[in-house]
């Protein structure tokens, strides 16, 4: 056996550690880049994540300001149904006043009537009762006169029916 390989000699403690640092410099060589591979790695799936996150925030911004816009749609839409219902609710206001008032005027119009109606056939029957008692005076006093006078039988029947056509 070579001496170099005995435990006794200090070129074999020198060769071990020869071996021990190369051993150290490669895993540290190795390790430093598997370190900086896992933290590449951990950073891309932060940044994955801050991307996603980011588009997330985007997409939400995006509804956030449909949804805005839909409001704002639908209050529009809503004053505007609010104005046409107040506005049909006069509409419908002013028509009830008018014909209420067509209503009145033609009740008014039909009570005169009936007044009028009422008057004129009062007045028919004031004319025709004063024309019956004028009949009957101007026979009493005709019939008074002639009775003194000897009778003519056509005077009488025309005194007769005078009453009645007067009727």
């Amino acid at each position: 056996m070579p001496a170099f390989l005995s435990p006794a000699e200090a070129e074999f403690w020198v060769g071990i550690g020869l071996l021990i640092f190369l051993a150290i410099v490669i895993f540290v060589a190795k390790a430093p880049k598997a370190v900086a591979g896992m933290l590449d790695a951990k950073s891309a799936a932060i940044q994955a994540d801050l991307d996603e996150a980011k588009r997330l925030r985007e997409e939400a911004q995006r509804l956030l300001e449909e949804l805005r816009t839909e409001r704002a749609e639908a209050e529009r839409q809503a004053a505007d149904i609010l104005a046409a219902a107040q506005a049909e609710a006069k509409r419908n206001q002013e028509e009830a006043r008018v014909k209420l008032e067509e209503s009145v005027a033609r009740r008014r119009e039909l009570a005169e009537r009936k007044i009028a109606t009422a008057e004129a056939q009062a007045i028919v029957e004031v004319k025709a009762t004063a024309a019956e008692l004028a009949a009957r005076a101007a026979e009493g006093v005709l019939a008074g006169r002639l009775a003194g006078l000897k009778s003519d039988p056509s005077i009488d029947r025309a005194i007769g029916e005078l009453a009645v056509k007067l009727k």
